[in-house]
């Protein structure tokens, strides 16, 4: 078989065995339509008036795409990874052609399907029940998927170093939650102690939430531009380097044995 042929045939297998987990599918979509129906509904935002929610509904666009874009890949991957030690499945892999870049990428690509559907959702959701604007930019496309690929590859390490698949779920949510709320998504840097910005540098998800919010609302967007190149942009470049260190970190993790 082609590598190409490889890639296809683990991506098929991939898809299938998400769809046969109804518990996964349904959390996948749900998680983030509850989060979009408390926050943006219920709480509704409240601009000026320097609360939690004080900023434009659109500002928060990024936040409710980091839902899936960092979790799915996290504990999908994670738990994938462990599941194939557990099974001694890398041992069977490692007696094929398939190599485990190759599997990776075929993982991800399963993850990019699921995200990409789960992005149309909460857009339509956010849209129709706060009343945010935003500008549909083709760029929101290449930063969900560049973001899947940085997330797979660190839910890769995850189920590659942790012991079992229960701790590679542990370890997702401990590292993803603060993650999600500490990246420029839900709480801006305004409301964080001065101090706590190198922290906020260091996540990759600061450099989605940037760039998204800088690309589907400009006039929310914080960043001031790199050397004059428009944010939507220059984070993009940075979190492309982050993506596809952290997928070949993720790949060279990946156990031939176990």
């Amino acid at each position: 078989m082609s590598r190409l042929s490889r890639i296809r045939a683990e991506t098929g297998a991939g898809w299938r065995s998400f769809i046969r987990r109804r518990t996964a599918v349904f959390f996948t979509f749900f998680f983030p339509v509850i989060l979009i129906v408390i926050f943006g509904a219920l709480v509704r935002t409240d601009p000026g008036d320097g609360g939690l929610f004080a900023e434009p509904a659109a500002y928060y666009v990024p936040g409710y795409l980091a839902v899936v874009v960092l979790f799915t890949p996290f504990s999908r991957m994670g738990s994938e990874v462990a599941r194939h030690r557990e099974g001694s499945r890398f041992e069977k892999l490692a007696t094929t052609p398939l190599s485990r870049p190759e599997w990776l990428l075929a993982q991800t690509l399963v993850n990019a399907v699921i995200i990409a559907i789960a992005c149309v959702l909460i857009l339509a959701l956010v849209v129709l029940l706060t009343g945010a604007e935003i500008a549909y930019s083709p760029l929101l496309v290449i930063y969900v998927f560049v973001g899947v690929v940085a997330f797979c590859g660190i839910g890769s390490m995850l189920g590659s170093y942790t012991d079992s698949r229960d701790g590679a779920v542990t370890a997702s949510n401990a590292i993803g939650l603060p993650l999600l709320f500490l990246s420029e998504t839900f709480i801006s840097l305004e409301q964080l102690p001065g101090w706590f910005e190198p922290l906020v540098n260091l996540s990759p998800l600061t450099y989605f939430s940037r760039g998204v919010r800088a690309a589907t609302a400009p006039e929310t967007a914080e960043t001031a531009s790199i050397a004059g190149i428009d944010p939507a942009i220059s984070n993009l470049g940075i979190l492309l380097a982050i993506a596809l260190v952290a997928f070949a970190l993720g790949a060279r993790s990946i156990p031939q044995t176990d």
